[in-house]
């Protein structure tokens, strides 16, 4: 007997999110970041590297958006 799984798991989710995230500020694609980010907050160490990124594609809309995301302790 096999058991099926419907939704990924939480952490698989959420690492599956953040690359999301990443490969849409790597692209400079602004929407998708922004939705992504919606309603979410991050620790500092994910935050300061996304923020490097953006830096890297000197995005200022990206590094703004990403710069008003709450952190978690």
């Amino acid at each position: 007997m096999t058991s099926e799984q419907t939704e990924p798991e939480e952490g698989s989710r959420s690492f599956i999110h953040y690359a999301a995230l990443k490969t849409a500020i790597i692209n400079n694609e602004e929407q998708r970041v922004k939705e992504l980010l919606a309603n979410q907050s991050m620790q500092l160490l994910e935050k300061s590297y996304l923020l490097d990124l953006a830096r890297l594609n000197n995005n200022r809309t990206i590094m703004t958006l990403l710069e008003a995301v709450p952190v978690t302790l």
